[in-house]
């Protein structure tokens, strides 16, 4: 310690203190400028919106006129869309992670395929519109349908998925596996019975975030041709329809200013919307954490 320099010790401890207390203060105002940009887009939505949220707007289809625009056919639209969305992703997503942490052997080809799916997580939503027109609407002749919409917004969010549930089927400890098998587990029994429910509370966390970009998506819905507006609710997964997001984006682009009023009573019932969705899925995330 005799050969230590204290006072140049001293002189880099506080320029390095100082330099970690500057990038704290930085680091702070950008946290307080996204809250203060996200507390007046709030602040804006609601105090514009709120009086438009009436029975009436929950009863009403759209209409040509603000006062009486409705969003019956586009809420009714986006649940028929979820429940689409929701099965198709979830079983697709999780089974694909489990073939690629479980089953699949170790080699460069299959380091290709997990590359290119988490390269796909970073695609612009429209390229897959474009898949979606292409494959479902024009080769498989679906239409404009629910089912087309919902298998499009699908390949939207599983490559999240499919990220999300390999990193919680890794993160299930290799000794809860060896003492299935020990019991005389098949491969599949430890899967089924140990690791899927042990991985559920981060398989639901990826599931969250990829479901709440799907409902707000809107480009890969304008690219398949779902109309704006229609005055009929649908009766299938065959049947034409709209969603949240179609209807508050031509409430949005229309000149009247009352339309933009009717946008933001759109968009507090997109997040509301939103709300509903994670706070089941948050419920049964916490409900399986604390089983296992």
């Amino acid at each position: 310690m005799r050969y230590v320099d204290h006072e140049s010790v001293i002189k880099r401890m506080t320029g390095r203190l100082t330099l970690n207390r500057i990038f704290k203060f930085i680091f702070f105002l950008a946290t307080m400028f996204a809250l203060l940009a996200l507390g007046i887009l709030f602040y804006r939505i609601i105090s514009q919106g709120i009086g438009y949220i009436t029975p009436e707007f929950f009863n009403n289809f759209g209409s040509r006129f603000p006062e009486k625009a409705g969003i019956k056919a586009a809420l009714v639209g986006s649940i028929w869309l979820m429940c689409v969305v929701a099965p198709v992703s979830l079983i697709l997503g999780v089974g694909t992670a489990i073939y690629l942490e479980e089953y699949a052997k170790k080699n460069k080809w299959n380091d290709f395929i997990q590359m290119n799916i988490s390269n796909l997580a970073g695609v612009p939503s429209v390229v897959f519109g474009l898949l979606g027109l292409t494959i479902f609407v024009r080769a498989l002749a679906l239409g404009n349908s629910i089912l087309a919409a919902g298998f499009t917004m699908s390949l939207l969010i599983l490559p999240v998925i499919i990220v999300a549930s390999q990193e919680a089927i890794r993160a299930v400890p290799t000794e809860v596996r060896e003492a299935s098998y020990g019991m005389g587990a098949t491969k599949w029994q430890t899967i089924l019975k140990i690791v899927l429910p042990s991985a559920i509370p981060g398989i639901l966390t990826g599931a969250i975030l990829a479901l709440s970009r799907a409902v707000g998506e809107t480009a890969p819905l304008v690219v398949i041709g779902v109309p704006v507006i229609i005055h009929f609710l649908p009766d299938g997964v065959m049947s034409q329809f709209t969603a949240l997001p179609m209807q508050i984006y031509d409430w949005a682009k229309r000149p009247q200013l009352d339309f933009q009023y009717v946008a933001s009573a759109g968009i507090l019932v997109l997040m509301m919307f939103l709300l509903i969705m994670n706070s089941i899925a948050i419920f049964i995330r916490n409900k399986f954490q604390k089983r296992y």
